[in-house]
């Protein structure tokens, strides 16, 4: 079961493993989204009814998730299952484990994506073996937390972006530089405020104040903004008073001979930050979080970083900004030394050429490993 989209796009990929691993002769039933439709599965609701993150929005909606944990826990009991795969989305998925492993013990239980325990509430790990008899990691780092923190056992499996990893750097920049018409003289900045509503208003006007500190320093770089369709509108309303007009590009294609032209980029925390990493693109990052989430997670964070390429790295390649930190004069300070042969570039340049190595998966690609 995956209760969100990312979720969903792991879990197309797992059964096409599994179904080539068994000769097709499996049968998945569960929740989830197009792509695992596509795959076979027919998901007992639509998985947007649960695909909803943070906690205001979770409470807002919370009747709603209720019911649909126990309506997956009576069907996963009725299929009477040889395991149980539950993909990310702990605040959907870990209820119904529990309730689960209630019912019926005799069911493993495997958790795909591992919670980042290793950031916050360190206490989750230790509870999660409870029911869940075994962790598939994304990330190489967390075998090692969930040891050290009591958790269940762990595999490191890969993060499905080393599947793409070749795609993404011999991707060909020059019809993207042609159709925008980037002028070859400039540098090219690239800039993520994220794909959800919340993270697009928080970020959206510090970064255009960031951007305007840059040009009133002498930088004047073209910028590119991928955005996803859902998210066009809301971007496109938040730069209108930007001092640069952005370029905005739609697919992955696009973005990814975004990433490829960049000469740095300003991103929100998440998984494009290991995106940004593979593609090799000296970055800042930042992010913003509700009122209500704030106090929570300044209590809560354990680790000196919560960017996904620094904690990869074992080291802070890139600089990040949060909340109150996250102003205009911070990220402009911290960008403009990434537009020159700087002590600054060098360092994270070097860096990022570390980051492949380490998530590699042993020997095969992360669904396969995923799927054995």
């Amino acid at each position: 079961m995956a209760g969100e989209h990312s979720g969903d796009a792991l879990g197309e990929k797992l059964m096409a493993a599994l179904h080539h691993l068994t000769h097709g002769h499996v049968q998945i039933t569960g929740v989830g989204g197009e792509g695992m439709e596509a795959r076979g599965l027919h998901s007992i609701f639509p998985i947007h009814e649960v695909a909803v993150m943070g906690p205001l929005s979770i409470l807002m909606h919370l009747p709603r998730l209720i019911r649909r944990v126990h309506d997956t826990v009576a069907a996963a009991i009725a299929a009477e299952p040889d395991a149980v795969i539950i993909i990310d989305a702990p605040e959907f998925t870990h209820p119904i484990a529990r309730r689960i492993r209630r019912k019926r013990p005799d069911i493993p239980i495997i958790d795909y994506v591992s919670p980042s325990v290793w950031a916050w509430r360190p206490g989750r790990a230790r509870k999660m073996r409870a029911y869940v008899d075994h962790v598939l990691a994304l990330l190489p780092f967390e075998p090692a937390a969930h040891e050290r923190l009591g958790g269940p056992a762990c595999t490191y499996v890969g993060h499905p972006l080393i599947e793409r990893f070749g795609a993404m750097r011999a991707i060909d920049t020059q019809p993207l530089a042609r159709q925008l018409g980037l002028d070859p003289a400039r540098p090219v900045l690239v800039v993520l405020p994220g794909s959800r509503a919340s993270e697009i208003g928080r970020l959206i006007g510090p970064f255009g104040e960031a951007l305007a500190q840059l040009r009133a320093s002498g930088l004047d770089p073209e910028v590119i903004i991928p955005v996803v369709p859902s998210a066009r509108a809301r971007v496109e309303k938040g730069i209108e008073k930007w001092p640069i007009k952005p370029h905005l590009v739609e697919g992955d294609e696009a973005k990814f001979a975004s990433f490829r032209l960049a000469t740095a980029a300003l991103a929100a925390s998440g998984t494009v930050t290991l995106e940004l990493a593979l593609c090799r693109v000296p970055s800042v990052v930042a992010y913003r979080v509700d009122a209500i989430a704030a106090p929570i997670l300044r209590r809560a964070l354990k680790l000196p970083s919560v960017v996904l390429p620094n904690l990869v790295a074992g080291h802070n390649i890139y600089p990040e900004f949060h909340q109150e930190a996250c102003n205009a004069a911070n990220l402009a300070r911290a960008l403009k030394p990434l537009f020159s042969d700087t002590p600054e570039r060098a360092s994270q340049l070097a860096g990022l050429d570390a980051i492949p190595a380490r998530m590699a998966p042993p020997d095969q690609t992360p669904s396969l490993a995923a799927a054995a």
